[in-house]
């Protein structure tokens, strides 16, 4: 196992990965950089973890406008799963900032 360092919105991340997967692990770690400062200068002021989901979004986005990319079928039961997965990173959001302000 090799060990890379990470740094992505300012903080750095010591992250183990297979040995020679190192520049992939890097170059995604790039991209996912690059992203967290284009939520940032978009949206101004945004807490860790909020930089990381709107990366997150930015980058889903991104793939789903990929030329060549396929619509997938639609799943009826795939928006209440969503709307229950953004209330949960909502709170872990404001559980996250809350801490961050009693520290």
């Amino acid at each position: 196992m090799a060990e890379v360092t990470l740094n992505i919105a300012g903080r750095a991340y010591l992250v183990a990965c297979r040995t020679g997967e190192e520049d992939n692990l890097l170059a995604a770690a790039r991209l996912v950089d690059g992203k967290c400062r284009e939520a940032l200068a978009g949206l101004g002021t945004l807490s860790e973890s909020r930089q990381f989901l709107f990366a997150s979004l930015l980058l889903a986005d991104q793939l789903l406008e990929k030329p060549g990319a396929q619509t997938p079928a639609v799943d009826h039961t795939v928006a209440p799963r969503v709307e229950q997965l953004a209330e949960r990173l909502e709170a872990i959001a404001s559980a996250l900032e809350e801490a961050g302000n009693e520290a």
